[in-house]
């Protein structure tokens, strides 16, 4: 029996697992690099989240754009005094106005444009809290 063409049939073979071998291996090089990539960015990512979460709280807070009247701002220095949620009474009385309806119900209808700003909530109705 000759077995001459088994002999070169195993080699053909033997010559395509080894070229898919070293094909296999320059993948796996290649995806090594690429994750030792991956890796060192996602350090750096933490490293930065470590940097910004270290200096929020040296950063000014956002405050949305009020409204131009000069009531505005007291009303939000009297919040940063205020224990809990005020009604607009309260802020009329912080901001020296007299207890009138009409200073009351301007007062109210400041306090609203607020909470539609997103500055403060009314926390059930007529009390008025900063929004967390």
């Amino acid at each position: 029996m000759n077995i001459e063409p088994l002999l070169d049939a195993l080699d053909l073979q033997e010559d395509a697992a080894r070229a898919l071998a070293d094909d296999l291996r320059t993948q796996i090089d290649d995806l090594q690099t690429r994750l030792r990539e991956a890796e060192t960015h996602l350090e750096h990512l933490a490293i930065t989240r470590k940097t910004i979460t270290g200096l929020a709280d040296r950063l000014p807070a956002y405050t949305p754009d009020l409204p131009e009247h000069p009531d505005y701002p007291r009303i939000l220095a009297a919040y940063n005094h205020a224990t809990g949620p005020l009604r607009a009474k309260d802020v009329c009385e912080a901001l020296g106005h007299e207890l009138l309806p009409k200073n009351v119900e301007g007062t109210r209808a400041k306090l609203k444009r607020l909470v539609k700003l997103g500055i403060l909530t009314e926390a059930d109705t007529g009390n008025f809290a900063r929004t967390p």
